[in-house]
């Protein structure tokens, strides 16, 4: 049952989720699933944005096979990308590879994420308690005796939570503004934008020349292309013009898309069709305090590279529901599990983030310095993964699983 925001016929529940996207969506879903009263406050009327991460990952779906889920989620429009392959200065390697993977779907799923989310509330509205209030924006926590018992809405009321608070809201959380943040830097911004698909293909496609890296991401139809730049360099990118920006991506793309190359003017005629994400790379250093937890991109706010964030974010949420559905349901006192799950979660998230920062150190900051590309060849790790098939699997296999992959626990309540 969805109830739209101005029809708040019961202002308590359980637990009170911030932010519909895949961490709390997927939280509200199984702790529903578990006989949980849950109210998911989402700020926007739906979940259409452009250029939000799209990509599914095996142990995404692992999950959603977990909870029986997997084919009917494969039955909506999506493109699978099993493998990944790296032009450099017009020489073609390949560098990663999932076919090998032992899991119920060995690629990943290229789904736009309002479909994801779409899927997540159909089921989730299945259990008669979940709630998902649109047009709900939360302001900030409220407290009683040190402790949050819920969220003030934008409009002066409040929403109460019997249990728990779970801030799922994002790289702009509330919860940064009450707990301390550790930032790592991020010396990179990304454009987004799509260019038309020509021939047919399965997998990720990165371009490097002349100093630039330009990411092609297969939709099937189209490429959902992510050209990196240099952080605070997109305001000196769009005061030369659109003209300027369609000959660097040219320039990139001449060797490995001549065909997408030729569909430039019509696909970018201006600087509506280009999208700028500016990158972050920090974490919480404390994700919880009494009544409240924070998770997914609440929690750690992810790059770009690898395309992560969402299923860390989904990861994030099934831990979660599996440590605290039975003290929900009990009554019992959450916040010694809330801390648990923190000390679980952090281990990943320092290990991927550590590693999107050495990516960012290491390769994407020579590389616009003009220190890689132009005759230098490839480094050495992309020569060996595109020589020997067997090492491609090892990318393959972190994309696929992640690290410290959750499976659900969850019982399923009687309906």
């Amino acid at each position: 049952m969805r109830i739209a925001a101005d029809s708040h016929s019961n202002m308590d529940s359980d637990v009170v989720i911030v932010g519909g996207g895949p961490a709390g969506m997927m939280a509200g879903l199984l702790l529903a699933r578990a006989g949980i009263s849950v109210a998911i406050l989402e700020k926007h009327g739906d979940f259409f944005r452009d250029f939000r991460g799209d990509t599914v990952h095996p142990s995404t779906m692992q999950l959603l096979d977990d909870l029986g889920l997997l084919q009917q989620f494969l039955a909506r429009p999506h493109n699978r990308i099993d493998r990944a392959e790296l032009y450099w200065d017009g020489r073609p390697l390949q560098i990663g590879d999932l076919t090998h993977l032992a899991m119920p779907a060995p690629f990943i799923a290229m789904m736009p994420q309002w479909h994801f989310l779409d899927f997540l509330r159909d089921e989730a509205e299945k259990y008669p308690g979940f709630r998902l209030h649109m047009n709900c924006e939360a302001a900030d926590v409220v407290e009683r005796d040190g402790r949050v018992t819920g969220v003030r809405l934008t409009d002066g009321r409040a929403m109460h939570a019997r249990q728990l608070t779970l801030l799922c809201d994002g790289r702009d959380s509330i919860a940064r503004r009450i707990l301390p943040v550790r930032s790592l830097g991020a010396p990179i911004d990304v454009f987004w934008f799509a260019l038309p698909k020509s021939g047919d293909g399965d997998a990720l496609r990165g371009v490097v020349r002349r100093g630039r890296l330009i990411v092609m991401i297969d939709r099937g139809d189209y490429w959902q292309c992510a050209f990196v730049i240099t952080k605070g360099e997109g305001a000196a990118i769009r005061a030369r013009g659109i003209a300027d920006f369609r000959a660097q991506v040219a320039a990139v793309l001449d060797a490995a898309a001549p065909a997408e190359v030729a569909a430039l003017d019509a696909a970018l005629p201006d600087f509506d069709k280009v999208h700028l994400l500016s990158v972050s790379l920090d974490r919480l250093e404390r994700w919880h305090k009494p009544g409240l937890l924070a998770i997914g991109d609440a929690a750690h706010a992810m790059s770009p590279v690898g395309g992560i964030g969402i299923n860390l974010a989904v990861q994030d949420a099934v831990c979660a529901a599996n440590m605290l559905y039975a003290p929900l349901c009990e009554g019992r006192a959450t916040d010694a599990y809330c801390a648990e799950i923190a000390a679980r979660r952090i281990l990943p998230t320092r290990i991927i983030q550590g590693m999107q920062a050495a990516v960012h150190r290491n390769m994407l900051q020579p590389l616009l310095r003009g220190e890689l590309g132009g005759d230098d060849k490839p480094p050495l790790a992309l020569r060996l993964l595109n020589r020997f098939a067997l090492l491609r699997r090892i990318p393959g296999y972190f994309i696929g699983h992640g690290v410290r992959q959750e499976r659900v626990n969850t019982p399923a309540a009687p309906q």
